[in-house]
């Protein structure tokens, strides 16, 4: 991959500098993915620092930006491969890897806990040869976080309401691997595809739903699947479309929508959420929207494993600057559809001491709040 990439792209870089300009990490940290590219790479220099590489959020702006299309996000995840392969890792995110291989988690919890999600929520466990419309892949984060799990108990909720014929997999269900491909552990990425793949085959059903844009975006776009993956929110947006949705009850309250990277930037998905909250709201309110939005949507820092992973740095947060534009913006709820953008937006609304002026919230939470 290195020499593949010196040889077919890195000699296109025209040091415009546009990778940097347009990087939310460079904000805040000494990451520049025109020095990485450019000076250490082109140049065949000693390779970037550490903190420079593992700092990337593997949100894809860079690669947006590029007016001659250099993989700058491929070649940060190829050199993070060579530290993963020399054991150059933090202790969290080691611990994280090792997590997956042993429980199918990055968060160190049993196998079996993992539908402890459900609480009294009816759902059916798909077992081997049954059939079913729609398998409904619930992740890690909304499997073990307490907080993403009311988002995941809410979204079967809608589901079971609007009588849609899903299931789960149940304890039977491994990490997608999205984060494990970023982390640069491609070994244990590949093992995660063969094994999945093998384990969907197994079953039988047409389409697959993800609460996660980071499982939508590996499922999607790097396993060569046979059948349709959706975020939940194209899919709650087809029911709508369809009548088969019926939300009884609008919210009052004032909401801005948060970008996910991995739903937005790697995969153009900027109008589901926006068209369901829309529906959510009473013809006064309009839809709050950020100045970074859509293609510019400033990144939580809750990718490209960062979760494990604190980078550090004397400037704010890009979420502690999110929640603080929210409230200069007069919105009372950051609605999100990612589980990793709730978690770290959440926390900036602590560390902001915001907690009596603003609160984050999943889309199928604010639907199900809402009488539902």
């Amino acid at each position: 991959m290195h020499q593949l990439l010196v040889k077919n792209e890195l000699l296109g870089c025209i040091q415009c500098g546009r990778c940097t300009a347009g990087c939310p990490v460079s904000l805040r940290t000494a990451l520049s993915p025109r020095k990485i590219i450019y000076q250490n790479l082109r140049e065949q220099k000693k390779l970037p620092k550490s903190q420079d590489i593992w700092s990337c959020t593997t949100c894809r702006t860079c690669q947006q930006r590029c007016p001659k299309g250099v993989s700058v996000m491929d070649y940060i995840i190829g050199l993070r491969s060579y530290q993963v392969e020399r054991g150059k890792i933090e202790p969290t995110v080691r611990d994280a890897l090792e997590s997956i291989l042993k429980h199918g988690n990055p968060w160190g919890r049993a196998r079996e806990k993992r539908t402890e999600w459900l609480g009294d929520e009816k759902v059916r466990i798909l077992n081997e040869g049954e059939e079913t419309d729609i398998l409904l892949f619930v992740g890690c984060t909304p499997a073990y976080d307490p907080e993403v799990q009311k988002s995941a108990r809410a979204l079967a909720k809608i589901l079971n309401r609007a009588e849609v014929d899903f299931a789960i997999l149940g304890t039977a269900e491994s990490c997608c691997g999205n984060e494990v491909k970023r982390l640069g552990e491609e070994g244990l990425f590949e093992m995660l595809v063969e094994e999945n793949s093998k384990l969907f085959d197994k079953y039988k059903f047409n389409r697959m739903i993800t609460i996660s844009p980071h499982c939508y975006n590996t499922f999607k776009n790097e396993y060569g699947l046979n059948f349709e993956v959706l975020h939940y929110t194209q899919f709650l947006k087809e029911l709508l479309d369809a009548g088969k949705l019926q939300i009884p009850q609008e919210t009052a309250e004032k909401i801005v929508f948060h970008d996910p990277c991995f739903l937005g930037k790697q995969n153009d998905e900027y109008d589901a959420p926006r068209d369901i909250l829309k529906t959510l709201l009473p013809e006064k309110n309009e839809l709050l929207e950020f100045s970074r939005n859509r293609e510019r949507s400033l990144c939580c820092e809750g990718g490209g494993g960062r979760m494990w992973l604190e980078v550090e740095s004397d400037s704010p947060r890009n979420a502690e600057e999110r929640v603080k534009d929210a409230r200069t913006l007069g919105a009372e709820i950051i609605a999100t559809s990612c589980p990793f953008c709730f978690l770290t937006l959440s926390d900036a609304v602590k560390t902001t001491k915001s907690e009596d002026k603003i609160k984050v919230m999943d889309i199928c939470t604010i639907i199900a709040e809402g009488g539902f």
